[in-house]
């Protein structure tokens, strides 16, 4: 009986030993190869996104609640890409682009919670109050990174994508040097380099801010918000460390 418990224990042991390595084995994929990578929200910036990232090689499935629409998106970008529901794209991406209007997310994070655990998810979404309501407010009062990973807890998260209209992104990706810059913000230092990775793979250069509490310093309103400029620009105004 207690050679069977030790033998439970220690595979039990096993099982959250490999969990904890997921993240690692992501950041070994996103050195040197592909992401699988969910689309949850396939508007104009989802779809604008994950657009470039097949382009860049990255197998993506674009999801909506009527997931039929995307149809016409996904044939014209080949192979790589597909449609399908959002929990269809919660299993299959290695990570998640959530691309939705702000007040969606936390039924979102209650309606898929046990699915999203775990998984690295960069988050596009704004708070509008117009269309958000009061969730606007709790933004405002407590920062978007802070606001958005209380939502959809247990993902690792990092701010990404939320500052330029989608225009913007389409036109100015893949740039001759100097690229774009996109600030991150993330608590999670491995989903921070992949996320990274992936801006990079859009065609634009990272600039990491810092943790999810100073990501309140590229959301909507911000002195980091809507800024089209390089990434040695971006650090100046907002006064980080070259």
């Amino acid at each position: 009986m207690r050679n069977s418990r030790r033998a439970v224990l220690g595979a039990s042991g096993g099982l959250a030993f490999l969990a904890a390595l997921r993240p690692l084995r992501i950041f070994a994929q996103a050195s040197g190869g592909k992401l699988r990578i969910g689309i949850i929200g396939s508007g104009h910036i989802g779809g604008a996104i994950g657009g470039l990232w097949v382009k860049g090689g990255h197998p993506v499935l674009f999801s909506s609640r009527h997931p039929e629409e995307l149809k016409n998106l996904v044939a014209g970008l080949g192979p790589l890409a597909q449609n399908g529901t959002v929990s269809q794209a919660v299993a299959f991406g290695d990570a998640l682009f959530f691309a939705v209007p702000y007040g969606a997310l936390p039924q979102v994070g209650r309606d898929y919670g046990g699915a999203l655990e775990g998984k690295i998810v960069l988050d596009a979404c704004n708070a509008v109050p117009a269309r958000d309501g009061a969730i606007a407010d709790e933004v405002e009062r407590e920062g978007v990174g802070i606001t958005s990973q209380k939502y959809l807890p247990g993902t690792h998260l990092v701010r990404a994508f939320n500052t330029l209209a989608y225009t913007i992104f389409v036109r100015e990706a893949n740039r001759p040097d100097p690229k774009l810059a996109i600030p991150i913000a993330g608590d999670d230092s491995e989903a921070l380099a992949i996320a990274a990775g992936l801006v990079r793979d859009a065609g634009f250069e990272p600039v990491v801010v810092g943790k999810l509490v100073d990501a309140r310093r590229f959301q909507r309103g911000a002195p980091g918000y809507g800024q089209s400029v390089t990434a040695a620009e971006l650090r100046q105004k907002l006064l980080l460390t070259p």
